[in-house]
């Protein structure tokens, strides 16, 4: 887990920086093994945002996938 987390970690480091140019931001919850599900929280600007969910799906779900195949979805909490 602590490999896939510095993985995860690196992916959101990439993205962050687009998010805080709105007030937003995200931050890593959880990875539940069973569904190859991460779970965020989007933070900020981003959290209340009516196009978070696209940004969640585009951008930050799209990243993900492309660089850790092992997850397959990303959710918000």
């Amino acid at each position: 887990m602590d490999n896939l987390k510095i993985r995860i970690e690196k992916v959101l480091d990439i993205i962050r920086p687009y998010l805080l140019e709105d007030g937003g931001g995200v931050e890593f919850l959880r990875f539940e093994f069973e569904t190859h599900t991460l779970v965020l929280s989007l933070t900020g600007n981003c959290k209340h945002c009516p196009l978070s969910l696209m940004t969640l799906r585009a951008g930050i779900e799209k990243l993900i996938i492309k660089n850790i195949p092992e997850i397959r979805r990303v959710e918000s909490e």
